[in-house]
């Protein structure tokens, strides 16, 4: 969890945007992890949750501490919590009308990612927990997943078992096993 006083002031960080900036974008590279050509999963922390909230107190020039508050309410539920990984997923089509047809046909694709610690059983994503992202017609191009991991699996890993990834839909099917820098940067999300 985000704490007030991690965050800095407008002015501190405007002065510090463009160093905090490069660090988080090197951090996002092994934080991100390609499932096909279709599907990203960004890993959030707490890292990248305290850059979304000064973006956004930046963007909207919040000073108050209601507005501070308000927004750390808003961001906090995206860090993982030590025995979870939080993730958000991209559905991404380059061509508006491809895009509009395979959200169609990929309804209930944030429900069948999952991740898979070792020879373990795969751990499917509870996804979208703060509102439906998915109607009668699509699914979203956006949606928040959680991954609960069992203190076993979080030991494995933290010891160097393989972390594999993947979506299983009829639609679209993709997965991998993460090379050691980005299990490695997971694995320090867990307790």
């Amino acid at each position: 969890m985000i704490k007030r006083e991690e965050l800095l002031s407008l002015e501190a960080y405007a002065r510090s945007r463009g160093e905090i900036r490069a660090q988080v974008i090197a951090h996002k590279k092994i934080r991100s992890v390609h499932l096909g050509e279709h599907v990203t999963l960004q890993f959030e922390d707490a890292l990248l949750i305290r850059y979304q909230i000064q973006e956004m107190l930046r963007i909207e020039r919040i000073f108050e501490e209601a507005g501070i508050q308000g927004e750390l309410d808003a961001y906090n539920p995206l860090v993982p919590d030590g025995g979870n990984w939080k993730a958000t997923m991209f559905v991404e089509y380059a061509d508006e009308d491809e895009r509009r047809r395979m959200l169609a046909r990929l309804k209930g694709v944030e429900r069948r990612v999952w991740v898979q610690v070792g020879g373990g059983a795969r751990v499917y994503a509870v996804a979208d927990e703060d509102l439906e992202r998915e109607n009668e017609e699509k699914t979203s191009a956006v949606h928040f997943l959680r991954f609960e991991l069992a203190p076993e699996a979080r030991g494995e890993l933290r010891r160097g078992a393989a972390l594999a990834i993947g979506v299983e839909h009829p639609e679209y099917s993709a997965s991998l096993v993460v090379g050691p820098q980005v299990r490695d940067s997971l694995a320090g999300d867990l307790a």
